[in-house]
């Protein structure tokens, strides 16, 4: 039993990945994004529809806990996966509880629900803990949240990344100094260190471009921003791309900016490898897994000498490099397989 945001398109991934393997059913806080019907059947999903905040106050999520835990016992699942432990970990736990069910729980951390929720206070601390210590197996996708995860209670931690689910194709040109950015417009995500870093790139390379993805509530701000600094035709606000939009500017672009105040490893910053861009990273441990100490990008702190940092780079060469170290490591098939492998082990025990 999956229980997550069914709106979410990592949650359909991992549906994707477990469908074909197992008996699955699913539990979204939301709704369902197209492409569900296609996996599962109207009688083996449960919308909840309501509107969870990540940050901790599902009040409306609460209140389905009843609808929750008796559509659970129908179903009688052998496992509870949960996704994003703060919310929906704890409905998993509250439920196993309540209605004494018998399955295990399975809880993947997300990011924020580790590095950000149980810093706000004791109360967020303890709900974590809580979750983390109901799961038989957790998953995580650094191991610096992994080294946190186990900090705050979880036992058996389970690391890999939340990989591509098959490597895209090399089919475009890169324009060499083309910028892409597609993390969400949120404060989380600092997009307005994205755009002060390309101003700094903009100011020494004439030929610079960036193209900003996704949306969010800091969109008219940056825009503003943007006009402010009088690059409007340097820099390009394309919102929420579909999937193959997005793999054609990643195709194109040689650089990739991603400087979020905190994160895990992202899965953008995977695809944008994947496709042979050199990212351009805030200073996270996450961050450093993924490039190592410079060996397929830059992790930014000043901007200064940064046009100079990336002039010294050789882009064709970390494109390949970045290429190859994806295959050999980001991809997301082997690593559910092995989950599922301990998840058997652990019902036989």
């Amino acid at each position: 039993m999956l229980i997550g945001d069914g709106e979410s398109p990592h949650l359909l991934k991992w549906a994707r990945a477990l469908q074909p393997r197992v008996r699955l059913w699913a539990i979204s806080s939301r709704g369902f994004a197209p492409g569900w019907e296609l996996l599962l059947p109207d009688a083996q999903r449960l919308a909840l529809n309501t509107a969870p905040d990540h940050g901790g106050g599902n009040v409306a999520l609460i209140k389905q806990l009843p609808r929750i835990g008796n559509w659970l016992a129908a179903v009688d699942a052998d496992w509870l996966h949960a996704h994003y432990l703060t919310s929906h970990g704890t409905m998993a736990w509250a439920a196993k509880l309540g209605w004494r069910l018998r399955a295990q729980i399975a809880g993947s951390a997300w990011g924020s629900d580790i590095l950000v929720t149980p810093t706000r206070g004791g109360g967020w601390r303890w709900l974590t803990s809580k979750a983390l210590r109901s799961c038989a197996i957790t998953t995580s996708d650094s191991v610096y949240m992994a080294d946190r995860m186990r900090e705050l209670g979880a036992g058996e931690v389970m690391t890999f990344p939340f990989g591509l689910e098959a490597m895209p194709k090399q089919n475009a040109k890169k324009q060499p100094w083309l910028c892409f950015a597609n993390r969400g417009l949120e404060p989380i995500y600092r997009p307005q260190r994205v755009i002060g870093a390309f101003a700094r790139i903009a100011a020494v390379q004439p030929e610079a471009k960036l193209v900003v993805a996704n949306d969010g509530s800091l969109r008219a701000e940056l825009e503003a921003d943007v006009a402010a600094r009088g690059l409007t035709d340097r820099i390009s606000f394309v919102g929420r791309l579909d999937a193959a939009a997005q793999a054609a500017h990643y195709a194109r672009s040689t650089w990739f900016l991603s400087m979020p105040e905190s994160d895990s490893v992202s899965v953008s910053v995977l695809e944008a490898m994947a496709h042979g861009c050199v990212p351009l990273l805030s200073e996270l441990p996450a961050n450093r897994e993924l490039i190592g100490d410079s060996a397929r990008g830059l992790i930014v702190g000043a901007v200064e000498d940064l046009p100079a940092r990336m002039a010294a780079l050789d882009t064709a060469r970390l494109a390949v490099v970045n290429r190859d170290w994806v295959a050999a490591h980001g991809l997301f098939e082997p690593h559910v397989q092995r989950f599922l492998t301990r998840l058997r082990e652990l019902s036989a025990a």
